[in-house]
């Protein structure tokens, strides 16, 4: 009990700490909204985590060498971001439709490419020289160009508007529009939806469009937002894109679910840092509760699997 009270004040103790829990719940949101949107199309994007580092790469160099007003460098920023993890992700879901590649393996693997091509860039000729620190990152953005704080000396800024007015226009998407229909009718049932005249090929290039650019979205607001550069590493080492998986799989790919599941997940790995902190529970307790959740949710999830399976198996005997 006193485990799980400090983990709670480390989470939501003070209104500080609710703002580092709610900064660090931003990109987590972001990447789960794309991985809701292509798991609810029946595509497996797991290539959030490639993505959100090209977005934020592309965000950062935007953001420097760009002319113009700080205002106008922050809006192109954001959107290069997206542009490069649509174009990332849009690019599995080509090769799948075009060479039959499997979705799983290539998001998989277009992660390490993602990012080890952005780790050489910011090592060499992106480098940020004039410190002597001797890192591989970019040089500082300049401030006008961050995004701005949402209270005067706390973390969170304004990139976790953008998540929840994010979250709420998928929701509505999905639920009120002819194309959103569509992308659900497609992921429940796929030999309905061909026979209804969706086309496969059309939707999964933008379902994977659109999961990608969240993801890309994601690494933009928090470079422009907390890191004010990109540095290597920083995007990767602490587990905002499978954390965003997660969030998608708490809540069964649903916009608003994943957003509370994605504070949740926050949550816990916040108040794990006020459990290490406080107490001699290692940090590491918060790793061991979201991987139990996740084992319930799988368990879940495989034996709807059987049971629609043994379903199937049943029906074919009696016809």
């Amino acid at each position: 009990m006193e485990t799980y009270a400090e983990m709670w004040k480390g989470a939501f103790g003070s209104f500080y700490f609710v703002t580092n829990t709610l900064s660090r719940a931003t990109p987590i949101i972001l990447v789960g909204l794309g991985t809701a949107l292509a798991f609810r199309a029946g595509f497996f994007n797991l290539g959030a985590e490639g993505q959100m580092i090209l977005g934020g790469l592309c965000a950062a160099i935007t953001a420097l060498y760009v002319p113009g007003p700080g205002w106008y460098k922050l809006v192109l920023a954001l959107i290069s971001g997206i542009v490069a993890g649509g174009i990332w992700s849009a690019f599995a879901g080509w090769m799948d439709a075009k060479f039959r590649m499997n979705l799983l393996i290539t998001t998989l693997l277009l992660n390490y490419i993602a990012s080890l091509f952005a780790g050489y860039l910011v090592a060499y000729p992106l480098k940020d020289t004039t410190g002597s620190a001797a890192m591989a990152q970019t040089k500082m953005i300049d401030q006008s160009a961050w995004l701005p704080k949402l209270f005067q000396g706390m973390s969170l800024h304004a990139g976790f508007l953008i998540a929840l007015a994010g979250a709420i226009l998928l929701f509505l998407f999905m639920k009120y529009t002819v194309s959103g229909y569509e992308t659900r009718m497609l992921g429940n049932n796929p030999l309905f939806a061909a026979y209804g005249g969706v086309q496969r090929g059309k939707l999964m290039f933008y379902s994977m469009l659109a999961s990608g650019g969240f993801a890309g979205l994601a690494g933009a607001v928090e470079v422009l937002g907390t890191q004010y550069r990109y540095l290597d590493g920083s995007l990767s080492t602490p587990g905002y894109a499978w954390s965003g998986i997660m969030a998608t799989l708490l809540a069964g790919s649903h916009p608003l679910g994943t957003a509370f599941a994605a504070l949740l997940l926050a949550a816990l790995q916040t108040g794990g840092m006020g459990v290490e902190r406080n107490t001699e529970v290692p940090l590491e307790i918060a790793s061991v509760i979201q991987a139990t959740l996740i084992l319930f949710v799988s368990a879940k999830l495989s034996y709807s699997f059987l049971k629609r399976r043994k379903a199937r198996a049943q029906s074919g005997t009696i016809s």
